[in-house]
C-alpha cells in the first residue's frame, strides 16, 4: 500500500512545495509506562517536524480494549496484546513527508499499529450529543378506578389453621 502511495505521490508532485492534510492514527503497546507515552508521541511529532509538517490537531493516547488480539515483537519473543494506547495527530505536510512518516512508524518498536491517510482540515469527528427529551403535555385528567371490594371472611380459629397446615404437609 505504501508503494501505491509513493507512486501516486510522485505523479501528483509535479509542482514543488504543495502540501496536504494528513491524519495518523496509532496504537502504542500497553506495556509502555504511562510516563513514557509522551516521549513516544514526541518522537512522532519530531518526525513530522523533520519532514516540514505543521500540526493541526491531536488526540492524546488513551488505553482502550482492541477489537481483537494483536501480536507484537518485544525483544526476542512475540507478545499478544488485547489493549493498546490509541492516539491520533492531524498535520499538514507534503506527500513525501507522509511516506517518510509511515516508514518511520513501521520501524518503531513501541508502535503496535498505525495508519497514515489523507483527510480534510475541518473537524470531522462525530459529535456526541445528549439525547433530547420530549416534553409531554397532558390535557386529560387522570381518572381513578374504584377500588375492588375486598372479600369479607369470617374469623378463623387456630385449630382450623393447624389442621389445614397439617393436611398440606402430609399429602
Amino acid at each position: 500500500m505504501v508503494e501505491a502511495v509513493a507512486e501516486k505521490t510522485q505523479t501528483d508532485a509535479s509542482e514543488e512545495g504543495f502540501s496536504r492534510v494528513y491524519e495518523i492514527g496509532y496504537h502504542i503497546i500497553p506495556t509502555v509506562a504511562e510516563d513514557k507515552l509522551e516521549k513516544i508521541v514526541g518522537d512522532i511529532r519530531s518526525q513530522i517536524e523533520k519532514a516540514g509538517g505543521s500540526f493541526i490537531a491531536e488526540g492524546a493516547p488513551s488505553l482502550m480494549r482492541l477489537s481483537y488480539e494483536m501480536t507484537a515483537r518485544e525483544g526476542d519473543k512475540n507478545v499478544v496484546h488485547d489493549r493498546g494506547y490509541f492516539g491520533w495527530i492531524k498535520f499538514e505536510a507534503n506527500p513525501e513527508a507522509a511516506v517518510l512518516l509511515d516508514n518511520a512508524l513501521r520501524d518503531h518498536t513501541s508502535i503496535l499499529r498505525h495508519i497514515v491517510f489523507k483527510t480534510v482540515r475541518e473537524d470531522t469527528r462525530a459529535k456526541m450529543k445528549a439525547p433530547t427529551l420530549r416534553e409531554v403535555k397532558r390535557t386529560d385528567t387522570i381518572k381513578t378506578t374504584p377500588r375492588r371490594e375486598e372479600e369479607v371472611s369470617a374469623p378463623v380459629s387456630e385449630a382450623d389453621l393447624d389442621k389445614a397446615l397439617e393436611d398440606l404437609t402430609t399429602e
